[in-house]
């Protein structure tokens, strides 16, 4: 029986599992398949209509459920609606350079990394790239920065 499971050790295991699954003892490894794949996709078709069975919802649920489900669990704070707006981060290196220079060549005034990380989703989380990057502008010239490197500004040539 259930070898499939757990090998051939632990039999009390393997009735543990089936009644936990609230399947009958005595199946086969093909039988226990079939209600393994059955189950699989039951639990996928619910997730596609938007109940998620967390293992650990506290945990999860913040990181990784929609917004929907953190407003239900009373978790909105974690969710920036403004965000929808914005454009993600670019992955792209050359992409990624020419959207925080564009920020720059837009701006009025000397900006932060963390400034520049609020224009993008997940801003905090990009905000240590954006910031090599305004390290690098700096050290070939592009920009200025008059107080230890917290704000910079583009240097306009004459």
């Amino acid at each position: 029986m259930a070898s499939l499971l757990f090998g051939n050790f632990g039999r009390q295991r393997d009735a543990a599992v089936l009644a936990a699954y609230g399947w009958p003892q005595g199946l086969s490894d093909d039988e226990i398949l079939t209600r393994l794949v059955a189950l699989n996709k039951e639990r996928a078709a619910e997730e596609a209509a938007g109940h998620v069975r967390w293992l650990r919802p506290d945990y999860q649920r913040p990181r990784f459920g929609t917004a929907a489900q953190k407003v239900q669990k009373g978790q909105l704070d974690l969710v920036a609606p403004e965000d929808k707006g914005k454009p993600p981060f670019p992955t792209d290196e050359r992409r990624r350079t020419a959207a925080i220079f564009a920020i720059l060549a837009s701006a009025s005034g000397p900006v932060s990394a963390a400034d520049i990380a609020t224009r993008f989703r997940k801003g905090k989380a990009v905000e240590r790239e954006i910031a090599l990057t305004l390290r690098a502008f700096v050290r070939f010239g592009d920009l200025a920065s008059f107080d230890g490197g917290k704000t910079f500004l583009l240097r306009q040539v004459a």
